[in-house]
């Protein structure tokens, strides 16, 4: 299979290609994807940007018609798309089929928002005039998504912008170009005008400089490495242009005295390592009170190696692969540093032969952490997972805080009042109680704070604040 670019309703290849294998077996080519040039990039801007005026002024009827139809064609799509995002980019199968869903979901909830103009009319302070409130599409926006879940995230930035009356470029990560392919494939089909939606595909370093600086572009949505959002805020520093990064991070799960302890295991093993602990959100800082501690993490290593890692479309396998080559040697770096710094190894951390040949990974557990470590502060996006250990809850909050980011937190207790207060105190943008730090609805805001997010957050209603402009009119009779 060859995945092409997208521009202005027409399907573009390009002289160059990239082959796309299956990290649970490398034998197994899934596609080529053609790399796009800058010149491609700035082509799909000015096809953007020619469509924007008839599509920011369209029915919202229209908009509500055809985001509907992509959402329903995914959710029934979902086994075949879900296939595919699994052999791709490694997570289990019904892993994979879930994220095809949520992303089904997430087009039709946006068909309705589309339904839902937001606006006022106000009462002027002055007689005879109206005053009208507005919300009104900003123009073009890239839209730059990453690897690890290659058709929910760029659907949660797509459908509303799409909703709302933007026109888009949308450029996936160079590793996952199935998926986005699929995705457009649906979305070339759904009754989209040329130009209001385009992707190219490539690397990040050729076409990031167009997408995120071009004049034409309103605004630039991200999500990705800390490194390169700083690298893209950088870039628009002084502009006008309207700026959305999702950069990671290093959640806490606090787990305290009085939990059951059932429940924190189920909420540590899930929030570490399901999706090989390739999640922004996931449980990385796990903080256990020293009155629990030792049965915890008992039970949390006897939980870990139970964990079965194979074939990601295999019904049997709990954990894939780890994507690619690169994040597996990142990972074992990890592991090796944290064994350097004086982290216990309870468990994993070595690579794995099964039986077809890919980046296979057992899931790695270091107990007797210090907070400062940077296995314990720096985003290691792979099935690593450390553990800190509290004196009593002050300590568990301090350490919980000790980093800096602020995407997601948890905490397992089964206090009402304990709960109270660390959710209020715990400084992120999703606080999460006896359940995994990772694994959120569609409908509702998703974002940090900190060095985890910039900008309006995403999803459900938070969306309308970034994809849209405010506008104030008076009016004389």
């Amino acid at each position: 299979m060859r995945y092409q670019n997208y521009i202005n309703g027409r399907w573009v290849d390009s002289e160059q290609h990239d082959p796309n294998r299956n990290p649970s077996d490398l034998s197994d080519l899934v596609g080529e994807a053609a790399i796009a040039t800058p010149a491609l990039a700035q082509e799909a801007i000015a096809a953007a940007s020619a469509a924007f005026g008839a599509w920011s002024e369209s029915p919202v009827q229209l908009r509500a018609d055809i985001l509907a139809r992509v959402g329903h064609e995914i959710v029934d799509r979902k086994d075949e798309l879900g296939r595919l995002l699994a052999r791709e980019e490694g997570k289990t199968l019904r892993e994979a089929i879930g994220e095809v869903m949520r992303a089904g979901q997430i087009f039709k909830y946006f068909a309705q928002e589309a339904l839902r103009p937001h606006g006022q009319l106000v009462a002027s302070v002055r007689p005879g005039i109206d005053v009208e409130v507005t919300a009104e599409p900003v123009g073009v926006v890239s839209i730059i998504t990453p690897w690890n879940f290659p058709i929910a995230i760029p659907a949660w930035k797509l459908a509303p912008a799409l909703a709302f009356g933007n026109c888009v470029v949308f450029k996936p990560a160079e590793l996952v170009p199935g998926s986005a392919w699929a995705l457009a494939e649906i979305l070339s089909r759904s009754g989209l005008p040329d130009g209001v939606f385009n992707m190219v595909l490539g690397r990040g370093t050729e076409l990031g400089p167009v997408l995120t600086t071009s004049p034409d572009v309103a605004a630039v949505s991200f999500t990705g490495s800390e490194a390169t959002g700083r690298r893209i805020a950088q870039a628009l520093g002084g502009t006008s242009t309207r700026l959305q990064l999702e950069m990671g991070g290093k959640n806490p799960l606090v787990v305290l005295g009085d939990a059951d302890i059932a429940v924190a295991v189920d909420a540590a093993v899930q929030g570490a390592f399901y999706s090989t602990g390739q999640r922004c959100t996931a449980s990385s800082r796990i903080i256990v009170t020293d009155d629990i501690h030792d049965r915890f993490t008992r039970a949390l290593r006897e939980a870990t190696q139970r964990l079965r890692v194979g074939h990601a479309l295999d019904d049997a396998t709990d954990i894939g692969p780890v994507a690619d080559a690169s994040q597996l040697d990142k990972d074992l770096g990890y592991v090796a540093l944290g064994r350097q710094e004086g982290a216990v190894l309870a468990c994993g951390g070595e690579r794995l032969r099964c039986a077809s040949d890919g980046f296979y990974l057992a899931p790695a557990l270091f107990l007797e952490c210090e907070s400062g470590m940077r296995v314990a502060q720096e985003e290691i996006f792979g099935p690593v997972a450390t553990v800190l250990r509290a004196r009593d809850h002050d300590h568990a909050l301090e350490l919980a805080n000790d980093t800096p980011f602020g995407l997601s937190a948890g905490v397992c207790t089964r206090s009402l009042s304990a709960a109270r207060r660390f959710r209020r105190q715990l400084r992120a943008g999703m606080v999460m109680v006896n359940t995994a730090t990772a694994g959120v609805d569609y409908h509702v805001p998703f974002g940090g704070i900190r060095a985890s997010s910039y900008g309006p957050h995403e999803q459900g209603w938070a969306a309308r604040e970034f994809f849209t402009a405010g506008k104030t009119s008076y009016i004389r009779a």
